[in-house]
């Protein structure tokens, strides 16, 4: 037997990395009951699209202005207990919603006040749940423990939707403007509280390795409130964060490079792919599944890949992440040219396969690279790049495609990530990347 089946079997046998993917995985399979459910629910009330977009930006906003916020207080707490509150907080509002939709007593007002607890409540849960990781698991662990955490992350996204819109489906039908009899929509928001409050149990169960203080920050944890520093204003701790990430060459490198990413090639995705799949008659809607699904498989294979073997790279993390990035972007640039299914699906396969086999190996980097007491701030700040720039480069695409066609769109955003892919291998320390201990 080799030493990757023996770790990997290790893994599992750890009980706190057991509690904790067991209740993340259930957590992840509920979240895409509400994103179905959410959407459906407001365009059976008002048939109106500009509520729906209201809606999702109440979720958004907040979470991209409060996510640094929510990362300062990880630091200063915990993971753990920031993810705790957060877990039960989502329960109470997943809880109402679902009562709502059941009396028959919910309106747009109200959902309006949901919709914006749950984008706060996610700002502080994305930076915790992406940093307690290194608190539970020992280093040599984590591109294993990534690799499996990140793979039911991508797997839920494809289970949970289909088993949402089949429950949405059997549920009864909703008539416009009339949601009392939509059992289904009651039964997902119902599924999702719960999902939050069973893996809020699986949580309480996990044990965190202590870490020594910084300042600005807790004690150790576990220890006396008399005990602990005073902790600094929550802007001052931001700031102590940004300082961090500045004064850190590569990591500082690797965010840059990544908002250029996001701007390029993120953002137009979400929506170029719909418009082409719209505006060709030989695909259309089952096309844009096809095609979102490929991407999708694509990603959860290089994640696989990349857990199986974390140390299957180039020179440098860095020179790997620029050749997969010229690579994607010279794919990018013939999808405005495709004329059948297929062809965008082998696209997005390799697109999502390459993007995949990175995410693991970045998010093990950045865990290793940042010391805990700044994970959170970090996680924080890689997280708002591509929640809070993603969706503002999407709402741009879709005005630059007023004056540009969608196959200039596709060769401009691939040519360009390609350009910017080899400056940064030439003027930047970017190939360097993951050469040299954390500082």
């Amino acid at each position: 037997m080799d030493n990757k089946t023996t770790d990997r079997k290790a893994l599992f046998k750890d009980r706190n990395f057991k509690w904790l993917i067991y209740g993340g995985a259930i957590s992840l399979l509920g979240d895409q009951f509400t994103l179905i459910a959410l959407p459906w629910l407001v365009l059976k009330m008002t048939g109106d699209t500009l509520a729906l977009g209201a809606v999702l930006a109440l979720i958004a906003v907040p979470r991209a202005l409060f996510i640094l916020v929510g990362g300062a207080i990880v630091d200063r707490y915990s993971p753990k207990s920031v993810l705790m509150l957060t877990k039960h907080v989502s329960t109470v509002l997943l809880g109402l919603l679902a009562a709502g939709v059941v009396t028959g007593v919910l309106t747009l007002p109200m959902i309006y006040v949901l919709a914006l607890g749950i984008g706060v409540a996610s700002a502080f849960s994305i930076p915790s749940g992406t940093s307690i990781m290194p608190r539970v698991m020992q280093p040599e662990q984590l591109p294993a423990a990534n690799s499996v955490m990140m793979g039911m992350r991508q797997l839920s996204m494809f289970i949970g939707p289909l088993a949402a819109g089949l429950m949405v489906a059997l549920g009864g039908d909703v008539k416009q403007g009339d949601v009392s009899g939509a059992h289904g929509l009651a039964l997902a928001f119902a599924f999702d509280a719960l999902s939050f409050a069973l893996s809020a149990w699986t949580l309480s169960k996990v044990q965190l390795r202590p870490i020594a203080a910084a300042p600005g920050t807790a004690a150790m944890q576990g220890a006396p409130a008399a005990q602990k520093a005073p902790a600094m204003p929550v802007w001052m701790s931001i700031k102590q964060g940004l300082q961090h990430v500045g004064s850190d060459t590569q990591l500082l490198t690797l965010y840059l490079y990544w908002t250029a990413v996001a701007i390029l090639v993120l953002g137009p995705l979400q929506i170029a792919l719909p418009v082409l799949a719209s505006s060709h008659p030989e695909l259309g809607a089952s096309a844009l599944g096809i095609m979102a699904g490929s991407h999708g498989a694509g990603t959860l294979i290089g994640m696989i890949a990349s857990g199986m073997n974390p140390n299957l790279r180039l020179r440098s993390l860095g020179a790997t992440m620029i050749l997969f990035d010229v690579v994607i972007g010279l794919l990018f640039m013939p999808m405005g040219l495709i004329q059948a299914t297929w062809q965008g699906a082998v696209l997005m396969l390799v697109i999502g396969t390459l993007g995949g086999s990175m995410q693991v190996s970045v998010f093990t980097w950045l865990q290793r690279r940042v010391p805990l007491q700044m994970l959170g701030r970090s996680m924080a700040l890689f997280m708002f790049i591509f929640m809070g720039l993603v969706p503002i480069a999407s709402a741009v695409t879709g005005w630059v495609l007023k004056v540009v066609t969608l196959t200039q769109l596709f060769a401009g955003c691939g040519g360009l990530l390609v350009v910017v892919a080899l400056l940064a291998a030439v003027v930047s320390p970017l190939r360097r990347v993951g050469m040299t201990a954390a500082a």
